[in-house]
């Protein structure tokens, strides 16, 4: 790790918070680490809070290739992205110096709106009516038709994504060592008169699926892009790919992707 000591720390501006972050800066400092205010020159980029606070750090410093992401929670906060807490930030700095760590790459889904608006999500892109009304899309996969979807609106979720919204709608929990994105139901049709699969399905990484909205009076759907809700007018399709990019984190080498979902719902 003696080349990767730039750090730059993503966190809510608070004075209560600067005071607890202190000690660490301080340490950071005693063992050689330069920490910076601009991210784009860091190669490590520390977020502290929950799972939330991760996915803020990593879309406000634009998915970088080039670095390292670690997440630290503080008490009480999920932290499947987090493999550090703030309370034991002695342990963290002791584990990066001792090589105590391991690389792991996460897959992010592109999502094309429009055929214009190009954005990528960690967690999930999700689609919803804005209005009491069920929304209508059809649904293609490699271009082909699938189905016609109507319901509140449909979630599509990474591997890690899948223990968000995604498991909350009954979606599998997925190994994020298998490059795939799965796409859920939210409050699906289902009778004589419309019907859908009326269950998760998991596309590989080749796939390509393309969501047509449907043009009936619902035409301002909300997009939820991991923990951010966008208001994009007129929405007509969004296209959605496994990019070829991974977000990189360093996790403990003795604590493992199902160790953490094992802790968190188990």
């Amino acid at each position: 790790m003696d080349n990767r000591k730039n750090l730059y720390f993503h966190y809510p501006k608070s004075n209560q918070l600067e005071k607890r972050l202190t000690p660490l800066f301080d340490l950071a400092k005693e063992n050689g680490f330069t920490i910076l205010d601009d991210y784009t020159k860091a190669n490590i980029i520390a977020s502290i809070g929950g799972d939330g606070s991760f996915l803020q750090a990593v879309r406000k410093t634009g998915f970088r290739q080039d670095c390292l992401y670690v997440g630290i929670a503080q008490a009480n906060e999920s932290g499947l992205y987090c493999d550090f807490n703030l309370d034991n930030y002695d342990e963290m700095v002791h584990s990066i110096m001792n090589e105590e760590l391991e690389v792991r790459r996460f897959p992010i889904i592109k999502v094309v709106i429009n055929g214009e608006s190009k954005f990528y999500c960690l967690n999930e892109a999700s689609i919803r009516s804005a209005i009491i009304k069920t929304i209508e899309i059809n649904v293609y996969i490699d271009d082909k038709p699938f189905e016609t979807f109507r319901g509140d609106g449909l979630i599509v979720a990474t591997p890690t994504g899948s223990t968000g919204y995604n498991k909350s709608t009954h979606g599998a929990v997925v190994d994020p060592k298998t490059p795939c994105f799965q796409v859920s139901e939210l409050a699906s049709l289902n009778n004589n008169r419309y019907r859908t699969l009326g269950s998760s399905f998991i596309l590989d990484k080749e796939r390509t699926l393309k969501l047509e909205v449907i043009q009936d009076g619902n035409d301002y759907p909300i997009i939820g892009l991991d923990n951010e809700a966008y208001s994009i007018r007129n929405i007509q399709d969004l296209t959605i790919t496994l990019s070829e990019q991974r977000i990189k984190t360093v996790k403990l080498k003795n604590n493992s992707y199902w160790d953490r979902v094992k802790r968190t719902f188990l």
